[in-house]
């Protein structure tokens, strides 16, 4: 399984981890609602469970996906500042773009 997170992502999520009581949780990506071929996303800091993977990153934050969902594997966490400021969740490798 895959898990890309951009810079103004992961800036914004290692300020959160260092947060008192954050330092043992890893951030989970999960799927908020999913129809057909489609997901919509959500982060939690969260610990491993049974049925989880750790995916280790590029920029030094380990992700927990579910690895029974398919379309957890190739999502990519952003950053946006314009239009609105927050995390944008996709998985272009499943043809997810963004939320319609």
């Amino acid at each position: 399984m895959n898990v890309k997170i951009t810079r103004n992502a992961a800036k914004v999520i290692k300020k959160t981890m260092e947060l008192e009581g954050n330092s043992e949780l890893k951030l989970r990506v999960a799927i908020t609602h999913a129809h057909g071929d489609h997901a919509h996303y959500g982060l939690d800091l969260d610990t491993p469970k049974e049925n989880d993977v750790v995916i280790s990153t590029d920029k030094e934050i380990d992700v927990i996906l579910d690895k029974d969902q398919p379309l957890l594997d190739g999502v990519k966490i952003d950053y946006l500042y314009f239009p609105e400021e927050g995390f944008v969740i996709t998985n272009p490798s499943k043809g997810n773009h963004g939320d319609h």
